[in-house]
């Protein structure tokens, strides 16, 4: 899982230079998913056009990745920006280029096994 983890956080430090960085960049194992990933996102910049930002991630990730990881990702997930439940998560973990481990945890009302969160920070006021 490491390897993933590094490659993501490459990924979110690359994509956040080209762009205009993140709000929310966390890898979720929801508790029902049968040990599929899932790369939660939430950035101004995807809103402004959520079908090129995840052809432009998954791009990113393909290229990345190998077989195997790939086989581990079941989704790219946007988060918007305005979500009322993204200033909790910040709150309560703030970190940027990095990886930040949870367990046991419910974020957006879904009930998650495992979390890694590479940032989660604030940029502007919703």
């Amino acid at each position: 899982m490491k390897e993933i983890i590094d490659k993501l956080i490459l990924i979110e430090r690359e994509t956040s230079q080209e762009k205009s960085g993140y709000d929310l960049f966390a890898l979720f194992l929801r508790e029902d998913s049968s040990n599929k990933w899932d790369i939660l996102v939430a950035a101004k910049w995807i809103n402004n056009n959520k079908e090129d930002a995840l052809k432009y991630l998954a791009t990113k990730i393909q290229n990345s990745f190998n077989q195997d990881e790939l086989l581990l990702i079941s989704r790219i997930v946007i988060i918007e920006d305005n979500n009322p439940a993204l200033p909790a998560l910040q709150q309560a973990i703030n970190i940027e280029h990095g990886s930040a481990e949870i367990k046991d945890s419910n974020f957006f009302g879904i009930q998650i096994k495992h979390a890694f969160l590479i940032t989660s920070l604030r940029r502007h006021a919703a």
